[in-house]
């Protein structure tokens, strides 16, 4: 990450370090623009931030740049010590469990010094050959950002499939390597889908995704034959409501390729064509209807379906090949249960794996086919994430799965189905002394205003006093039923053994307590997300796990919207707040249809055209509820190419709360020039925005070291 600074003055006045007198914000120039909807008027004054090649917007984001340079200038000693210590805890030599998936093993390592993964394999045998697929090292080698957006090995295991985005712009260009030679291939797909491309078994013809560069919406699927112009590539289905999200991939199975459309919560539509016919036309599973979601595992003469038909939190059924489409032929394997929610399937030759929510927390439960008996797996921690692995073989009894907890590192395990023995084959090594005895995890509920119980897991240092004196982090996400699961991160130690305490609020909107947790933090239900984390805020200062002058909130993209929605509500509680790639201005980006993803999301938030819902998320919207009165020390970053709230959003904001905010307190933008909503690519290079987000809060507590 690189840090544009200026040393000229311009008409946004700023002082030296060296000058007594304090720091003058940047601020940008007010240009009213009259918005009109419903037959209501809004006047937005920054309205024209959003022309991302206009000098003068270019011009105030560097500046806001300078300021935050110059304002944390006394703690930049902190911040490059704190990414050295988050940069000394990662093992920079390491590897990943390999997968056996045909003929060869595939893994990935890093090596010493090195930012991105080599994609290996082995043919046989892990003590065969390394052949290197891909190096990202040398593939980023020029580019200030980059990130491979996943590969596709052929069935004859010569060729793959990857993409590429160097812009972060989340339109990936998708070229094919020959894996024997090295050599990759004059032809280059633009404007595609990362991860969603398939091979037939002909091992010459290939199916991709194109984006709208546009709205960056997938909604064309194409066939392409090696060799050929990209331009001659055929047309094979087209996603004619620009409401559904397409994926597309090979089944388990390898029989069939599959186009997924998604219509964000509300109703999904398979469309198949066996991978031997690419020339065929595929055919739908079960047309889309609304209000039905559904999933598919295909396995011999049968598919698995995890559906949501008559079952709020999902059930699995089977059916037939060939009657797909008449749901009298479906059977019902595991029935809906009102306190369970049916998350993920797996199945075997003789075992059948759930991923299952229970009570907030992630279950895994193997089913033995032949006896029909079935067991949980027992994790024996209070708060922790576990879910199925990748495991390509359906011929097995060995199931690979994932394991962490707040004070667990990332572990991956071998559980044998029949004999029940569990293998530790790796766990995330975190250099520097970690002991994660050293370390106390907690999970409560918190009762909120209208008798919802709230789950909370929560983290610190052993010692830390709760007296109200520690400094508190309260974490959550809250959207698109997203759950936010208690897993470890190495970077947060910083945090916890400079005595602050972290927690998860896991709050409505996510789907962490169900399907229904989900549908209480949508659309007319919203308010309830942040109802949800404000009252867990009063929770921990009420019973001194900090206090009011030191708990701090953070929430990135739809949590972004959280942090503005809770400031606002009630700022009182929060000594400083990171608001990271916040989707503040709600109302305006669902108005405009033209920027990416907002047409999917009419089912998330509402559509703003409709009257109901344009009054209720005015009501909520952080840039349109921006008051006088006194704000939290915030800090807020985002990305110049961010492709999912788009940069102005923040910008627009801060200039906003720069005008009638009436404390002191510091309003921080930083924008990262070259990427976009994942900010840096890098193992390395993304540690150096945490290390800002880290050194923000130190400072307001007078931490130094």
């Amino acid at each position: 990450m690189k840090r544009t600074c200026f040393t000229f003055i311009t008409t946004l006045t700023l002082y030296s370090m060296t000058q007594a007198q304090p720091l003058t914000a940047p601020k940008a120039a007010i240009k009213p623009k009259e918005l009109i909807t419903n037959g209501h008027k809004r006047t937005d004054n920054y309205y024209y931030l959003n022309e991302r090649e206009n000098p003068e917007v270019i011009k105030y984001l560097n500046a806001e740049n300078a300021y935050l340079e110059q304002v944390l200038a006394p703690v930049k000693g902190l911040q490059d010590k704190l990414f050295e210590e988050m940069k000394g805890r990662i093992k920079q030599q390491d590897e990943s469990v390999p997968y056996k998936e045909g003929l060869y093993y595939y893994y990935t390592r890093y090596i010493t010094g090195g930012e991105y993964p080599i994609y290996c394999r082995k043919k046989g045998s892990l003590e065969g050959a390394e052949e290197i697929m891909f190096d990202g090292n040398a593939l980023a080698k020029g580019h200030n950002y980059y990130q491979l957006g996943g590969y596709e090995v052929s069935d004859n295991d010569e060729l793959a499939i990857f993409a590429e985005d160097t812009v972060s712009r989340r339109l990936y260009t998708l070229r094919i390597k020959n894996l024997k030679t090295g050599q990759v291939y004059p032809e280059t797909i633009a404007d595609t889908e990362a991860g969603s491309f398939a091979w037939a078994t002909d091992n010459k013809t290939l199916f991709y995704i194109k984006k709208d560069p546009q709205t960056l919406l997938g909604y064309q699927v194409y066939r392409h034959v090696l060799g050929t112009d990209p331009k001659t590539d055929v047309l094979v289905y087209e996603e004619e409501d620009n409401q559904f999200y397409m994926g597309l991939g090979r089944s388990k199975s390898k029989k069939y390729i599959t186009i997924g459309s998604d219509h964000n919560g509300v109703s999904t539509e398979y469309r198949l064509l066996e991978a031997s016919n690419p020339t065929g036309t595929f055919k739908s599973f079960l047309p889309r209807e609304k209000g039905h979601e559904y999933e598919i595992v295909h396995y011999k003469d049968k598919f698995y379906v995890r559906t949501n038909w008559k079952a709020e939190n999902f059930r699995l059924m089977e059916v037939p090949e060939g009657k797909t489409t008449d749901r009298t032929a479906w059977k019902e394997v595991i029935p809906h249960r009102p306190d369970v929610y049916l998350a993920d399937i797996d199945v075997f030759a003789n075992h059948l794996v759930l991923g299952e929510r229970k009570a907030g927390l992630t279950n895994i439960r193997v089913i033995n086919q032949k006896t029909k008996t079935d067991e949980y797996l027992d994790f024996g921690e209070p708060a922790y994430v576990a879910g199925i692995g990748y495991n390509p073989d359906f011929n097995t009894n060995v199931l690979r799965y994932s394991y962490a907890s707040l004070t667990t590192p990332n572990s991956t395990f071998d559980y044998n189905m029949d004999t029940h023995d569990k293998t530790l084959l790796k766990q995330q090594e975190v250099l520097g002394g970690f002991d994660k005895n050293n370390y106390v995890s907690e999970r409560f509920y918190v009762t909120a205003r209208d008798g919802a119980q709230v789950p909370v897991s929560l983290v610190y240092r052993k010692g830390t006093k709760k007296d109200g004196s520690a400094p508190l982090l309260q974490y959550s996400y809250g959207s698109y039923g997203y759950s936010t699961d208690p897993g470890f991160s190495s970077t947060r130690l910083s945090l916890l053994d400079r005595g602050f305490i972290y927690a998860i609020a896991h709050i409505r909107g996510g789907q962490e307590m169900g399907r229904r947790w989900y549908e209480d933090g949508k659309m007319l239900k919203k308010k309830n997300t942040f109802n949800d984390f404000v009252d867990v805020s009063e929770y921990l200062i009420k019973n001194k796990y900090t206090s009011a002058d030191k708990l701090f909130a953070m929430g990135g993209s739809a949590g972004g919207l959280l942090m503005g929605a809770v400031i606002n509500q009630a700022p009182q509680l929060y000594r400083g707040v990171v608001a990271a790639v916040p989707f503040v201005d709600v109302v305006t980006t669902m108005l405009d249809e033209n920027i990416p993803l907002t047409t999917g999301e009419f089912e998330e938030w509402g559509n703003p055209k409709q009257p109901v819902y344009y009054d209720y998320m005015l009501s909520y919207s952080p840039y349109d509820n921006v008051e006088k009165k006194a704000y939290p020390n915030l800090l807020v970053t985002t990305g110049l190419h961010d492709s999912q709230v788009q940069y102005w959003e923040p910008a627009k904001w801060v200039a906003k709360l720069r005008t009638l905010k009436t404390d002191n307190n510091q309003l921080l933008l930083h924008t990262n020039m070259e990427a976009g909503h994942g900010g840096a690519s890098g193992r390395f290079q993304a540690l150096k925005e945490i290390a800002l987000e880290f050194a923000f809060m130190l400072n307001l507590v007078g931490e130094k070291q």
